[in-house]
């Protein structure tokens, strides 16, 4: 029994950094929507537009 629990262990451990680290590889999306229109209400404001 206490020959299998390091293997188990190591196992779990090997499939939690697989999971962590495509979930790093993955694009986040959200808040891209929200960065775009900061972006053009900044480039407003510095080219004069918009109201006064």
């Amino acid at each position: 029994m206490s020959d299998e629990s390091p293997d188990k262990a190591e196992a779990r451990q090997d499939r939690r950094q697989r999971k962590l680290k495509k979930k790093r590889e993955r694009v986040p999306k959200h808040g891209h929507g929200l960065a775009e229109m900061y972006r053009r209400v900044i480039l407003k404001r510095l080219k004069g537009g918009g109201k006064r």
